[in-house]
């Protein structure tokens, strides 16, 4: 019996890493952390999403705008429910402590004021930054004096010659004339010791509410919104709050942020798919091939003959598909896809915008060979980088018309998102680890603020109650998204490591757009054999051609095209490596 040596069978080729659903992503989960963090981003949210009742969501890349709604309205909720308990400890302790308790409220609200001077920027200017510092400071000095001094009265100061009572009348004379009234008589008709006592009691007792409410919001980081425990929503609290009107609007906010008919505002017709980059038009003349058959081109035909070259960026390197190594380049989870843009100007209700498959395949056939002004086809191209966060867009439209080919390509880049948002983590770690001196540190310099930290809070909520109650956010007309609470969170700049990913994406995703595009005309018995192998971008808005024979460009918003039969060429493009296609014979 003789056996066949069967040689050794090379290893199935390995599947792509899964990519988190846009619900459980990186960058869903840090603008959730930062809907606690800055009731500025906090407020937008509500403002662009629960209020503005007509306004359409803006398409989210990478994200569930609707989970991060769900987060914004509870970090409300719970800083509302923490400023109502300062407020009302305040309130008890001026009834209980008198106008002495008002005064020691005095340099929280310096503070606070300071804080807002100065902005949330991270290099303020001048105007701001020196302003916010005397506030801050003076703020810090007053409060420290003004504790030394309840401190002198609740330890014996009657005014009379006792050694506490020297103490507070040296006090009082370092003061400024000016400034003397914040410095009590101590004994009968004064401040009493007990009212110092009290005073110090209700500061103690708004510490405690500032200690919860940093508890909180460290337990929420280390638990639902933790790196672990995020991608399973259906156990986040946040998630099951809210009536049936709120889960109706929920699911309203994500058929329209991930619908292939985009319903647009005519002012930000791109708007949530970040900034865009370098956005191109390329005009070439069609001229007949004087041997090929000619037959005719339309729109959906160089689309067609685009897609399956950019399906190629998905496809790993030869050495690593036969090692079966792990491969991951995110261009293996490219997305192609086709979308309509449509103005959401017209339309009677947000609800009758048509986002079901039967209306969208009907704008879809119709707008493909059409080229109109406002209904437009494009084929969008996207690469999610970093968790998400890093995300690159490319939209693609093509329109053939008199005896011309027009090719736009608008790339959009979703830089990451906000450091302060990433340094959630590190921030709720930090205080959870700090020992009990760290923790009481923290708390009472943030104590001071408080007072003024709550009647911002309630002041911003009582605003947008009223605006509400007087129909401001609601009754108007549907209209498409004015903002994007991605980008409203995006950084205006990647890292070096992102800068040169987002040139490899673009540069990628290009190249295949132009040889498809030269493809389909040599398919259809047009000139192109000296066609540009690569359409590189450049800066503001310009593309470099490298080769050119017998056709004719025009490239900008102000080129003008020129006809030379005869081009000298530097080299002669080649094809991209098939696999499964047959080489076109230009």
């Amino acid at each position: 019996m003789s056996t066949a040596h069967v040689p050794a069978q090379p290893p199935p080729p390995t599947p792509p890493p899964q990519v988190a659903a846009p619900h459980a992503s990186e960058a869903t989960r840090l603008l959730c952390a930062g809907t606690y963090l800055d009731a500025s981003y906090r407020d937008c949210v509500i403002d662009e999403l629960y209020l503005r009742e007509h306004r359409v969501a803006a398409p989210s890349l990478g994200y569930d705008a609707a989970r991060v709604l769900a987060h914004a309205l509870r970090a409300r909720r719970v800083e509302l429910a923490w400023a109502w308990g300062v407020l009302v400890l305040l309130a008890l302790g001026i009834v209980a402590a008198g106008w002495w308790l008002v005064v020691l409220v005095i340099p929280g609200l310096l503070l606070t004021l300071g804080r807002r001077v100065r902005g949330a920027a991270d290099d303020p200017p001048t105007r701001r930054r020196l302003p916010a510092f005397a506030l801050r400071w003076f703020g810090r000095f007053l409060l420290a004096y003004l504790v030394l001094v309840t401190l002198v009265i609740g330890l014996g100061a009657t005014g009379e010659g006792d050694t506490f009572g020297l103490v507070l009348q040296g006090l009082r004379d370092g003061l400024p004339s000016s400034l003397r009234f914040l410095l009590p008589e101590a004994g009968p008709g004064g401040v009493t010791a007990l009212d110092a006592w009290l005073a110090l009691a209700t500061l103690l007792a708004m510490a405690g509410c500032v200690a919860g409410q940093q508890a909180h919001f460290t337990r929420v980081l280390r638990g639902e919104l933790s790196p672990r425990h995020f991608p399973d929503a259906a156990n986040d609290p946040a998630e099951r709050v809210g009536g049936r009107p709120f889960q109706l609007l929920k699911h309203r906010i994500r058929i329209e942020q991930h619908a292939p008919l985009v319903m647009y505002h005519e002012a930000h017709p791109f708007c949530g798919a970040g900034t865009a980059h370098d956005t191109w038009v390329l005009a070439v003349e069609l001229r007949p091939h004087p041997v090929r058959e000619r037959r005719p081109i339309g729109n959906g035909a160089v689309l067609a003959a685009v897609r399956p070259f950019l399906e190629q960026l998905r496809e790993v390197a030869e050495p690593a598909e036969q090692d079966g190594r792990v491969v991951r380049d995110r261009l293996r989870h490219l997305q192609i896809d086709e979308c309509v843009f449509l103005p959401a100007e017209g339309l009677l209700h947000r609800g009758d915008a048509p986002y079901d498959q039967y209306s969208f395949n009907m704008h879809r056939t119709r707008s493909l060979e059409e080229g109109g002004e406002k209904r437009r086809h494009f084929l969008r191209i996207r690469v999610g980088g970093w968790e998400e966060e890093l995300v690159v867009t490319v939209f693609v439209r093509v329109h053939t018309q008199g005896r011309m080919l027009m090719l736009e390509v608008a790339p959009h880049v979703l830089f990451p998102v906000r450091a302060d948002f990433k340094d959630a983590d590190h921030e709720a770690y930090r205080f959870a680890d700090q020992n009990a001196f760290g923790k009481t540190v923290h708390i009472l310099t943030r104590m001071a603020s408080a007072p003024g930290q709550a009647l911002a809070a309630l002041s911003r909520r009582a605003v947008r109650g009223w605006r509400r109650m007087t129909g401001e956010f609601t009754g108007g007309q549907p209209e498409g998204p004015a903002v994007s609470i991605r980008e409203l969170a995006a950084e205006p700049g990647g890292s070096l490591f992102q800068s040169m990913d987002v040139d490899r994406y673009l540069r990628s995703v290009q190249d295949r757009i132009a040889y498809g595009v030269k493809t389909a005309l040599a398919d259809a018995g047009y000139q192109t054999d000296e066609f540009a192998q690569k359409v590189v971008n450049i800066s503001n808005g310009g593309v470099n051609i490298e080769s050119v024979q017998d056709s004719t460009f025009a490239i900008g918003n102000h080129a003008r095209a020129a006809t030379r039969m005869r081009t000298t060429t530097t080299g002669g493009g080649q094809a991209p490596p098939q696999r499964g296609l047959a080489r076109d014979g230009q």
